[in-house]
């Protein structure tokens, strides 16, 4: 390549950002003049997750590359979460403290352009949505490895609150400390979750340490800033956050670890078109109940993706079951199953329909 033609296309990219920044300015001014009319429409509700959903699909079917779709999407949600930030900046609850991969979830789903709230437990997260204190949380919900949290679940069976959205997260645990080596390391400190993520790898690289459940990788980290004989399973931003040296990195048994998170908030989602909904049901207490309960899901042609049950904490030995269908809570079939479970469960709460979550 010749040093004119390197400067030929050194001039086309400066044209270039000059066209894309003139064309960001005014998409955040139609952002502006939307929230204005939404202000004189006397409408309160600014994110609308089923238009992001859509708008987001719309731009992994355009791309073309070079840059991959993920990396594509990445770029827009900044976009429009800079341009909603002019609307109504958004507070959002987490599971902290700052560094947890709830924090990075909350992050991929919302962009960066939000207000962001560490909390220490999953029912202040709640607590605090309820109460408006927060206009959404993000909740980890489950793992491909290790399945559900339950106390996410659990929450769902007092709580008013609407699933929103979920994100997909892939989950790449590093072993980050201040030792010269694994040798020196004398315990590893991490969320329970993560300890059993990892349980083969430590138990062949080290068999000496102590396991220490902490609450959160994040403070694993915390710790392990503090201690050089303290090693902790957590996340690269983890480690820039707390000064500390990857001592060995991916350490997951399965590679491909996903954590699934709930984006919870107080308003019912519009169909986007690729929906989920979940509910949360209970059965009455008799022979093939079970199995009455889903069979109008079969019959209906309704894909069920998951079930979950939990000890309803109401009588002994009862049971709610957690569902997850493809499909919205307005299209025609899921509505028709459901008008057939209201009159056949004992409970029967529908937790929310809202976009299904992509990678």
């Amino acid at each position: 390549m010749t040093a004119s033609t390197l400067e030929q296309l050194r001039a086309r990219i400066d044209d270039l950002d000059e066209k894309i920044q003139a064309l960001i300015s005014e998409r955040a001014e139609c952002a502006r003049q939307v929230a204005a009319a939404k202000l004189e429409a006397g409408e309160e509700v600014f994110y609308r997750p089923e238009r992001e959903a859509e708008v987001l699909r719309r731009v992994r079917e355009r791309n073309r590359g070079p840059l991959s779709d993920e990396e594509m999407v990445r770029l827009f949600r900044e976009i429009m979460s800079a341009c909603l930030a002019l609307e109504k900046p958004l507070k959002i609850a987490y599971l902290g403290p700052e560094g947890t991969y709830t924090q990075a979830a909350a992050l991929k789903h919302f962009g960066h352009s939000v207000e962001l709230e560490p909390l220490a437990a999953i029912d202040e997260i709640f607590r605090e949505v309820e109460a408006g204190s927060a206009d959404y949380g993000v909740v980890p919900v489950e793992n491909s490895s290790e399945g559900a949290i339950s106390h996410t679940l659990d929450m769902f069976i007092r709580s008013p609150l609407k699933i929103c959205g979920d994100v997909e997260l892939r989950i790449h645990h590093q072993l980050l400390g201040k030792a010269g080596g694994t040798a020196e390391v004398q315990r590893v400190c991490a969320h329970q979750q993560a300890l059993a993520q990892c349980r083969e790898w430590l138990d062949a690289h080290l068999p000496q340490a102590q396991r220490v459940a902490v609450s959160s990788n994040a403070e694993a980290a915390r710790l392990a800033s503090e201690d050089a004989t303290v090693a902790a399973i957590a996340s690269d931003a983890a480690a820039e956050m707390y000064g500390l040296d990857i001592l060995a990195a991916n350490i997951e048994d399965d590679p491909g670890n996903t954590t699934r998170f709930l984006v919870v908030g107080r308003q019912a989602v519009a169909p986007s078109g690729r929906d989920k909904t979940s509910l949360l049901m209970a059965t009455r207490n008799k022979s093939g109940a079970l199995y009455r309960l889903l069979e109008p899901i079969a019959r209906h042609g309704v894909s069920m993706t998951r079930i979950e049950s939990r000890p309803s904490r109401v009588g002994k030995w009862d049971y709610v079951f957690f569902v997850d269908l493809e499909g919205h809570v307005e299209d025609a079939k899921v509505a028709a199953a459901l008008k057939e479970l209201e009159a056949e469960a004992a409970l029967l709460k529908v937790l929310g329909s809202y976009p299904q979550a992509e990678l």
